[in-house]
Parts: C-alpha cells; structure tokens; sequence
C-alpha cells in the first residue's frame, strides 16, 4: 500500500465501526473506513491489478439553503443525469459518490454511465451505455458522511472524451452533498429513466454536480498520460467561476490540453471549490483548505504535483474575523508541509487582480501584494506560478486587463483562464 493509499480517513468513527464487517475492495482504497450497505466482500486478488488513476474530480461541499440549486431540498424519486470531461483515457472506468454532508442514508436505484451525446443536452450516445454495481449489486446505500466507488464498468475512453453518468435516486434523499460552481448543465427528471438515451424527459436542469466527486479509470487508451496527475487546488478561480458552461474553459482544463499538445500527457484533477477559504471554514462553501487538503488531495492516487491558488477570500472577507497576511502564510505553509509529508511536489501561485471587484479596498490590496511578494520571494514551495502577473492590465497592474474580465472584476472570463494555463511553465510541474 502507497502512503496515499494510507492516508485514508473513516468519516465518522460510528461509521466505520458499523461497517467493519461489510468492507469492500473499495473500502481498502481511496477512502479506508467509508463503505456502502448490501456490498459484498470480495476476496483479495492473487495478482495486483492495473493500478486505477484519477480522470476528472470534484470536491464535495455542504449543501445550501436557498434554492439556488437542487441541494437543500435535494432529491426524491428523481434520476439525475451528470456529464463530465476526463482527462486521461483507459479501458476501464469507475465513479466515485460521496455522501459525505448528508443527513440520511443515499439509496441509489440504479447508476449507468456512457458517452456523452452532446454536451448540455442530456442525452447519451446509444450502445454506450454501462451499468453500473457496487460490490456485484445494481442498487446501493451510501451511509450519511460515506463515499464508495462503484466497480469496474467496460468502457475505453480517451483524453477529454465526456462521459455521462446518471444515477436513480428513490425515496428522499434530505439536502444533498453538492459540488456548487460546475460550470456544466446537470439534468434531472421525475421517475425512472435510468435507461433513456435521449434527453427529453430530463427537463429539469443545474449548474451544481450531486454526489459526484471522481471517475477514475485504468488500462490502457490512445493518449493517456505517462506522468503522475496535477492536482489544482483553490477557490472560484481554479473552480472556473465566469467561464463559459459546458465547454471546459477552465483554466485546468486549458492545462490539461496544453500538456497533451506538449507530448507530455498527464490528468488534471481540478478540487478548486468557488468561495473557499485557507483558514477559515466558509458555510457552505467548504470547510477550510488546511482541513479539506487532506480528504480531498491526499485521497487522490498517483498525484505527483499539486498547483495552489488561494487566499483572495481570507483577505477580501467582508465579515468576520479579519485574516492577515502572517495568518494566510501560515494556512500556506501547512499545507505545503502536508503535501511533501505525503512525497507530493508542490507548486504556490500569486493571487490575481481584484481591483474594481467587491473584495477591493486600499487595506486589501496592499495585503495581496504583501502575499504575492512572499510567494515570489520566500523559495518556500519548490516553484511558483505568477498569475497576477499574467492577467493584470499594464496600464493598471492591480486590475484585471479587460479582455481577461468575466465582468466583475474578480474571475477571469474563458480568455483569461486561457492565458492563466498558457502562463504555466510545463517544466515546474
């Protein structure tokens, strides 16, 4: 077992006592002590197999409560369709759930995944479609704070290929484990339609991923990477808060492709959560980085570097407790200690341009660039990425060049996420 195969957490003690004796090959992986009722063990292999690898990732967040999205009132028979991009390809795939602010037990019905038809609309490509079990069942229940991995489904997929996967949810599911800022259209409908390939009866839609935290896959396929995975961790920014729905803008995603144009394939896992914080726990929009570091990166398999982008929340809080600069430098330097501890190379990056947003003031700005200037300068992650310098306005360093803008001043539009990951030196990775 690797030591990010040890790092493995129960996600509550109650829990991981009460479903001791029904642990899965699952429960042995990705998250030790988490596991789902009506699994079956399976007796260890006599030969290793392909090792899995991280594809696309999302991380989980508490739901909210207003009904912006579906996750405070959450689900009850309901299907619910969810497409993602992968980026890197094998003959095998597997999805990862997670109940992990769930109130309830999850009961899920059913799960398929396929080819995505064309991206927004619901549909699948026919012949594609995959069941999906868990532990040999079709149906499962996910305890309330769990994550299981479903079994190996046969379908070869490719470097950003979309797959879809879609999930019956019966009974009621209470507020649901949400991933808020997807960037992509989620589809629900009313009833059974687990097997539908067209999207007609889906005419319920998102913006928010349920439930679906990874998808993982192993073997081999054309274009696959060679080289550990990238982890970008962050807020909104490395989330792709103002890019463009369901068209991959991000500036991950933009990395992602660029590395493959390079000959130097490797997955991008993107665990940016918008709104997120270093150290302060911020609602529903994420426990603090320096908590979910672990159970969100640490988790990953094969993970050789992550990308840190954060802090522009804990200096442009416009409540609580003030955060400083000497506060936001110690958050940074936790998690780089623990992700060397866990062998991982690690990679900080300056905070971009705010002015004219709503987190600016005279205060705020001067404790950004006391950030940035301890990111250029201390030598304390082994590289560093200077985005603010990459987006910033020549004629106004402190604000965002215009054609970078979404409009508020803050995010980035799909051109300035483009010219964050063409900002990137491959090398440092």
């Amino acid at each position: 077992m690797t030591t990010h195969q040890m790092y493995r957490r129960a996600t509550a003690t109650f829990l991981a006592l009460a479903t001791a004796a029904a642990l899965t090959a699952c429960g042995t992986e990705r998250h030790m002590g988490t596991t789902a009722s009506g699994a079956t063990a399976s007796p260890a292999p006599s030969a290793a197999p392909a090792p899995w690898r991280g594809a696309w990732a999302a991380s989980p967040q508490p739901p909210g409560t207003s009904t912006e999205n579906w996750s405070a009132e959450g689900f009850t028979d309901h299907t619910l369709r969810q497409s993602v991009r992968v980026t890197t390809g094998g003959d095998r795939l597997r999805i990862e759930l997670s109940n992990r602010y769930g109130t309830r037990p999850l009961r899920v019905g059913g799960a398929t995944v396929a080819r995505t038809a064309a991206a927004g609309e619901g549909s699948v490509l026919p012949g594609s479609v995959r069941r999906l079990t868990f532990g040999g069942d079709g149906t499962v229940t996910i305890p309330a704070g769990g994550t299981l991995l479903s079994d190996a489904a046969a379908l070869r997929v490719r470097p950003f290929d979309r797959v879809t996967v879609t999930l019956r949810l019966t009974g009621a599911t209470g507020p649901a484990t949400v991933h808020r800022v997807a960037a992509a259209t989620s589809h629900r409908a009313e009833g059974d339609h687990l097997a539908d390939t067209d999207g007609s009866a889906f005419a319920e839609t998102d913006a928010s991923w349920y439930f679906l935290t990874g998808v993982e896959v192993r073997g081999t396929s054309p274009g696959s990477r060679t080289e550990g995975a990238v982890v970008t961790f962050g807020d909104s920014i490395t989330d792709g808060s103002g890019s463009t729905r369901d068209t991959d803008r991000r500036y991950p995603d933009v990395l992602a492709e660029r590395l493959a144009a390079a000959g130097r394939p490797r997955a991008v896992l993107n665990h940016g959560i918008s709104g997120n914080k270093v150290v302060r726990d911020s609602g529903p929009m994420g426990e603090k980085a320096t908590t979910r570091f672990g159970p969100d990166v640490l988790t990953e398999r094969d993970v050789t570097t992550v990308v840190v982008l954060e802090g522009i929340n804990d200096l442009g809080a416009t409540s609580g407790p003030e955060v400083t600069v000497d506060e936001l430098i110690e958050g940074h330097l936790a998690l780089i200690r623990e992700a060397r501890a866990h062998g991982l190379r690690v990679v900080g990056a300056t905070l971009t341009p705010m002015k004219g947003s709503r987190h600016h003031t005279p205060h705020n700005e001067a404790q950004r660039d006391a950030f940035n200037h301890w990111i250029r300068t201390s030598g304390a992650y082994d590289a560093y990425i200077d985005f603010d310098r990459a987006l910033a306005d020549p004629a106004d360093p402190d604000r965002m060049r215009p054609a970078y803008d979404s409009g508020d001043h803050l995010h980035p539009g799909d051109a300035g996420y483009r010219a964050m990951a063409e900002a990137v030196d491959l090398d440092v990775l």
